[in-house]
């Protein structure tokens, strides 16, 4: 969503999170004179709705994604031009984005003195970190999440101050949000989405805290501030109790935004990855940071656009070009591909979808039967799934092709006697040319999207696997470190380098999924 998402794909830490000292905004590291590199995360996966029977509600989904699509076609991106700088900031992680085992993924903040904990989801598609604040009208005091919810009091922080209308950094709040100017000259904020949710407040700067880890396998406890949102109030579907967190917190290309406030310390470039395990076991790895394994296929950002955005110029299916004239991929107000890991499944422009599942459909043997559910192409086989349906291929521009396996495309929905029922995870944008790829499509493969350079890479990967990263002391490699604990001294760190230095906290996911 272009402010807020509340989708599936959001990052949950039972501790803490990181930004590192220097640059723009005020407040300093303090963390015995060290400064900071990788972050990792431990996740657990959830379950998305089903029905008695066990089927996955891809309606409810579908209602979710579309909602969040909602919002993200309000959003707006600021442009800018940026060189590297040296860090990287490691988010190992657990959890599953197996639309069988789809979960929330949101993370847990500390801030203020004294320290309170705080559940903020993450979301590639907005700018502002924001939290409940104690005096929110319509905010849920519980949640079905299975959390307690906290509420920020800026006057209980000895650390906290309310930025004015005049300070800098209200100037940089108001390129993503109507930035507003209440009694007392307090830089206020307004967020308002499409599907009629909201929420509004006033930006404050404290104390943000997080664990480092060391080369030497010591754990050190740091410190820097950071501006960020009070939310005091909200509507629509951020007032369900069921869906509540305590924030939200943006991963956009804003001033304010976390990856720009890192990137303005100097702790890393504008530089960001992901990787998504689809097994049971789930896992994966969010990286702030310059990736450096081999075999990465680059295509441009298209600029000028609120989010990531991409030039999609064709689809194939074994082999073959779908007759789809291109420019029902081009990018206008009203259409153009989105890479957006806040969205669950993915969806195909209208005047594309048909003839894709056609081809779908004429690619598979007799064997597999083919049939409609409450109007969703499904398909029955007793056969793998990979022996019988086709490959697709999306071509975007810069000859960059992301090659795409069955169940990239496919949700397994259950039995049918003794063969297994496959259903189509790719939804058709009804009434729209906007083409979004979620998180069915993106499991399994690094995505980078490297602001700097304005393009996105991607690559199929084991993401259990350690990845290579460049930081400025040299490339390193980092073993997913989601396994360490922060009770107790890691017991391998072996490949964090010496000077590398690991920011920790142990992540987890709650079963329901929501927007």
């Amino acid at each position: 969503m272009a402010g807020l998402a509340r989708a599936v794909s959001l990052f949950a830490a039972a501790a803490v999170f990181v930004v590192v000292a220097g640059g723009v905004f005020a407040g300093d590291v303090a963390a015995e004179g060290v400064s900071g590199f990788p972050t990792a995360l431990r996740l657990e996966k959830a379950s998305p709705p089903r029905t008695a029977g066990g089927e996955i509600k891809v309606d409810e989904l579908v209602a979710r994604d579309r909602a969040r699509h909602g919002r993200l076609l309000r959003g707006r991106r600021l442009q800018s031009s940026v060189s590297a700088v040296g860090g990287v900031v490691d988010f190992p992680v657990e959890g599953s984005a197996d639309p069988f085992t789809v979960g929330l993924y949101f993370t847990r903040v500390k801030l203020g003195n004294p320290p309170k904990e705080f559940y903020v989801q993450i979301d590639t598609g907005s700018d502002i970190l924001w939290v409940t604040c104690s005096s929110c009208s319509g905010c849920p005091k519980s949640s079905g999440l299975g959390i307690e919810l906290e509420f920020f009091d800026p006057p209980k922080s000895s650390t906290a101050s309310a930025i004015s209308c005049s300070d800098q950094r209200c100037s940089s709040a108001a390129q993503s949000s109507e930035a507003i100017c209440s009694q007392g000259s307090q830089c206020g904020y307004s967020f308002q989405y499409g599907d009629g949710s909201g929420t509004s407040g006033y930006y404050v700067s404290d104390t943000l805290y997080f664990d480092t880890i060391m080369a030497d396998e010591s754990i050190l406890n740091a410190s820097t501030s950071i501006v960020f949102g009070c939310s005091n109030s909200q509507s629509g579907d951020l007032t369900k109790p069921d869906r509540a967190v305590d924030g939200i917190l943006g991963f956009g290309q804003n001033d304010l935004s976390v990856i720009s406030q890192l990137y303005s310390r100097g702790v890393t470039p504008k530089v960001f990855s992901h990787c998504l395990k689809s097994s049971d076991n789930g896992g994966g790895i969010l990286v702030l940071g310059h990736i450096v394994e081999p075999g990465i296929t680059y295509t441009p950002l298209v600029q000028s656009q609120p989010h990531y955005n991409l030039n999609l110029q064709s689809i194939a299916v074994n082999g073959r070009t779908l007759p789809i004239d291109s420019s029902v991929f081009s990018t206008s107000s009203n259409q153009g591909t989105i890479v957006d890991s806040g969205t669950t499944l993915a969806y195909l422009a209208e005047k594309a979808y048909d003839p894709f599942v056609n081809a779908i459909i004429a690619a598979v043997p007799p064997s597999v039967r083919p049939f409609v559910s409450k109007g969703n192409q499904c398909f029955v086989t007793s056969s793998s799934v990979d022996d019988v349906f086709p490959s697709v291929v999306l071509n975007f521009e810069g000859s960059a092709s992301l090659n795409l396996k069955p169940e990239d495309y496919l949700l397994q929905q259950g039995s049918v006697d003794s063969s297994i029922m496959w259903c189509m995870g790719w939804q058709k944008s009804q009434g729209s040319g906007i083409t979004i790829l979620g998180d069915l499509v993106l499991k399994d493969k690094i995505f980078i999207y490297d602001l700097g350079a304005q393009r996105i890479g991607w690559a199929n990967y084991d993401c259990s696997l350690p990845v290579n990263v460049s930081t400025s002391t040299g490339t390193n490699e980092f073993v997913n470190t989601g396994q360490l604990s922060m009770n107790s001294a890691p017991s391998r760190p072996s490949l964090i380098h010496l000077g590398a230095i690991t920011f920790i906290a142990h992540f987890f996911v709650k079963g329901i999924l929501h927007l």
